[in-house]
C-alpha cells in the first residue's frame, strides 16, 4: 500500500506538489502495464500483442479525469490495446511510438495551458528521464531503473501494472482533499 493509501500523512513538500497537479501524464508499458511484452504467434506468421492493464488503476484513472484532472500517455510503442484502454478510461491525450517523448509533452504543455509545475509523470525507465526532470511532480513506480527512481519526487509503493497509477491519483486527489468526495463519484 502506498504512503496516501495507508493514512499517514503526506509529507509537506510532496503535497504542495500534488496539490498544484491539473495534468497527469503516464508512461505505458512498465507503469500502466508490468512491462511485460507477450506476442502470439498466429499461422499466417504475424503476431498478436497482449497487455495487461490493472483494473485498480483504472478505477484511479476515471476518478482523476472525474476530479477534473486532464490525463495522458506517452509511449514509444503502438498498441491497438493501449488505444481501447484509453477510450475506456477517457484519456484525453494518446502519443504512441515516441521515441523521444519531450516534442509530446511540450504539446500536451500547449494544449492544457498548464505550466511545468501542474504536470505530474509517471515514469519506470530511461526514456522517461527527460520529462520527469521537467514536471512539478515526477514519479517513479516502485520497480522503476535506479536512475528513474533518483529522478522523482516520489517512489510508489506498486510496481508498475500494479496500482502504481492508482496510488499515483490517490496521493493527488488526497492532496487536494477531494478524496473522500471522490469515493461517492466512483463508477465502474
Amino acid at each position: 500500500m502506498g504512503l496516501a493509501k495507508r493514512g499517514k500523512k503526506i509529507p509537506g513538500k510532496l503535497a504542495k506538489r500534488a496539490k498544484q497537479i491539473r495534468v497527469l501524464l503516464m508512461d505505458v508499458d512498465g507503469t500502466l502495464t508490468d512491462g511485460s511484452v507477450t506476442l502470439l504467434s498466429q499461422s499466417d506468421g504475424s503476431a498478436l500483442e497482449m497487455k495487461n492493464f490493472d483494473a485498480h488503476d483504472g478505477q484511479g484513472l476515471t476518478l482523476a479525469v472525474t476530479a477534473g484532472l486532464r490525463t495522458g500517455v506517452i509511449t514509444g510503442r503502438g498498441s491497438a490495446a493501449l488505444r481501447r484502454r484509453c477510450k475506456e478510461l477517457d484519456i484525453e491525450f494518446v502519443y504512441e511510438k515516441q521515441g523521444h517523448k519531450i516534442a509530446a509533452y511540450e504539446d500536451v504543455l500547449r494544449k492544457t495551458g498548464a505550466q511545468e509545475s501542474e504536470v505530474a509523470f509517471l515514469g519506470d525507465d530511461l526514456p522517461d528521464l527527460t520529462i520527469m526532470k521537467r514536471v512539478g511532480l515526477a514519479v517513479a513506480v516502485h520497480n522503476a531503473t535506479p536512475e528513474v527512481r533518483r529522478a522523482a519526487h516520489y517512489t510508489t509503493k506498486a510496481d508498475g501494472g500494479k496500482g502504481a497509477a492508482r496510488e499515483l491519483v490517490e496521493l493527488i486527489l488526497r492532496s487536494k482533499d477531494i478524496w473522500e468526495e471522490m469515493i461517492d463519484k466512483a463508477r465502474a
